[in-house]
């Protein structure tokens, strides 16, 4: 099957969404499909059997910050002018249109055509609009909010990142299928040479490492896990912050706000690493760290933290807690105090760091590169003609995707 695939993100690029997209091509190629992917003139071209890259051209836009930003308007347009332009005029040629967050408006042009709309939903728009600052009153998110909905009902089959999208998407629309397909991570495992590197790096001493990987926005609660490691508590225990990410001016923010705690010794910024080195990172670590102070979106990082084997320090909100539990993390309340009390604990208790990371182990089994694949399967499988529409039209695929 010939698959359109929008998104608005610069594809690939080592952060949440194009990683998403990227693993996306991938299980659908190696379900048997080929895909047309249409994306911003920025990011990698990483191989994938059966994946096309179709940029759209901005001139003079060369990069493009994580989060709202003028620059998207320009490139968004680009995009949807190019994927637009396909839709109509190689409506034939493609079985099926697969959307990106504000991508999916272009559903409503598939649906004129008559092109099945599979939308890939890793967040509600308003809630990421309000991730960065924008209040529930704000013209922008009630907007995003309007047109999530108008984009949901108009879909065939929607693929849900976690459970809290599943229920947002069946109050909005109950005929549409939704299908929840967790994003797990599909680089290779850890290297031990790699590891040994970072290990040595980051504590020729034998000091303990809290790590902490993923980008530097401010509701990832970087802020308060500074405050943290200040903590007298946690100091004791003689630790070491390793923060893994973020553009440049974040980076020295944050490292200005360490040595300003007075943790200049204590504290190392790498800024981002190539991300197949990001499982190798996470082995060289004592323990791993989500301090994240809101949001229902499940990180990407937080499966790869299970598969690592070293024990998870998360906040208790519905971001980690769709995926983790006390059994398998320690969860604590966001903010400085509950965050140093549970680096404390953690820190002083190999007892409870051996049990949470074998049970992380465990649980990390169910989110497997095998089942993401079946996962997009069943997405893909609603689409089937012998099911009932819950959209303007299907297409015959088999219910695992497979065949073109």
């Amino acid at each position: 099957m010939h698959i359109l695939m929008v998104s608005p993100h610069p594809v690939y690029s080592p952060r949440g969404t194009p990683i998403s997209v990227l693993n996306r091509c991938r299980a659908l190629a190696e379900l048997g499909h080929e895909v047309d992917l249409v994306t911003y003139p920025i990011g990698e071209n990483v191989p994938v059997p059966g994946l096309k890259y179709m940029r759209a051209r901005v001139p003079g836009i060369k990069t493009v910050a994580v989060g709202l930003s003028w620059r998207k308007v320009p490139l968004d347009l680009a995009v949807f002018a190019k994927a637009s332009w396909a839709i109509v005029m190689h409506r034939h040629r493609y079985q099926v249109l697969h959307t990106h967050e504000e991508a999916g408006i272009l559903g409503l042009l598939a649906r004129a055509v008559r092109v099945p709309h599979v939308y890939d939903m890793g967040n509600e728009l308003a809630v990421v609009a309000r991730n960065y600052g924008l209040g529930d009153r704000h013209p922008i998110t009630m907007l995003a909010a309007r047109a999530e909905r108008r984009i949901v009902r108009s879909s065939d089959v929607v693929i849900a990142h976690f459970p809290a999208i599943r229920s947002s998407v069946s109050a909005w629309a109950p005929a549409v299928p939704v299908e929840v397909v967790f994003n797990v991570p599909l680089e290779p495992g850890p290297d031990a040479k790699v590891t040994s590197l970072f290990r040595s790096q980051w504590s020729p001493d034998g000091r303990p490492v809290v790590l902490y990987t993923g980008t530097l926005e401010r509701y990832q609660g970087l802020e308060e896990l500074v405050e943290a490691m200040a903590d007298p508590a946690v100091r004791a225990a003689k630790p070491r912050l390793v923060v893994v990410g973020g553009a440049h001016k974040q980076v020295e923010a944050l490292r200005s706000r360490a040595e300003a705690r007075g943790l200049s010794g204590s504290a190392i910024f790498t800024g981002t690493i190539p991300q197949d080195q990001v499982p190798s990172a996470l082995g060289a670590a004592d323990i791993l760290v989500s301090p994240r102070s809101s949001g229902t979106n499940t990180p990407l990082k937080l499966f790869a933290y299970l598969k690592s084997g070293r024990p998870v320090l998360a906040t208790r909100i519905a971001s980690h807690t769709q995926v983790i539990d006390e059994r398998t993390a320690l969860l604590v309340d966001p903010g400085p105090k509950k965050l140093a009390c549970g680096l404390a604990q953690l820190l002083g208790d190999e007892a409870l760091r051996h049990r949470l990371s074998t049970n992380a182990l465990v649980l990390a089994g169910q989110y497997s590169p095998a089942a993401f694949v079946a996962g997009v399967g069943r997405a893909y499988g609603h689409l089937s003609a012998g099911d009932e529409p819950a959209g303007p039209s299907r297409v015959a695929i088999g219910a695992a995707g497979g065949g073109r």
